[in-house]
């Protein structure tokens, strides 16, 4: 079981899957959800704050080299779209919109398209975090009643 668990873990730090990819898999494992939806919230806001601090510097270094700067480029350019969509959307309320950008589970709006957003709007590093993690949060709710079968039990999926 510890084997599950760690798998979970670490499947909820990868980019594109993050946790709206690990709850569903804690469910076909036959997981407890609770326990699962925490081993999951854990790891996908473990490299939240290192992507805050850190990625931009390193795109922004990485982006004019030969190998690498096409993709680097490409995550700047990315960051740069959401955080303007986050800007223009949401004027003063960014951190609600932050919030949601990461909690509505739509592929590439997870923790770290949101991170990397926030840090490129220069958004503060406490309050980034915190709505990255309320974020997180929801999206494992929305996840976990989603792979739970409640909405099609209730005939909205």
């Amino acid at each position: 079981m510890l084997a599950k668990y760690l798998f979970l873990f670490f499947c909820s730090m990868i980019p594109l899957i993050e946790l709206r990819g690990a709850i569903p898999v804690a469910v076909g494992f036959g997981l407890p959800m609770l326990p699962s939806y925490l081993v999951c919230i854990v790891g996908n806001m473990l490299p939240v704050p290192f992507i805050f601090l850190f990625a931009r510097k390193v795109l922004e270094w990485g982006a004019d080299k030969p190998v690498i700067g096409r993709f680097f480029t490409f995550c700047l350019e990315k960051g740069h779209k959401g955080g303007e969509k986050l800007q223009a959307k949401a004027g003063r309320g960014l951190f609600l919109a932050l919030l949601l950008f990461v909690g509505i589970p739509v592929p590439g709006t997870g923790a770290w398209t949101g991170t990397l957003a926030a840090s490129l709007l220069d958004m503060d590093f406490r309050s980034s975090v915190l709505a990255v993690l309320l974020g997180v949060i929801l999206a494992g709710v929305i996840m976990g009643l989603v792979s739970a079968g409640v909405f099609g039990a209730i005939g909205v999926a």
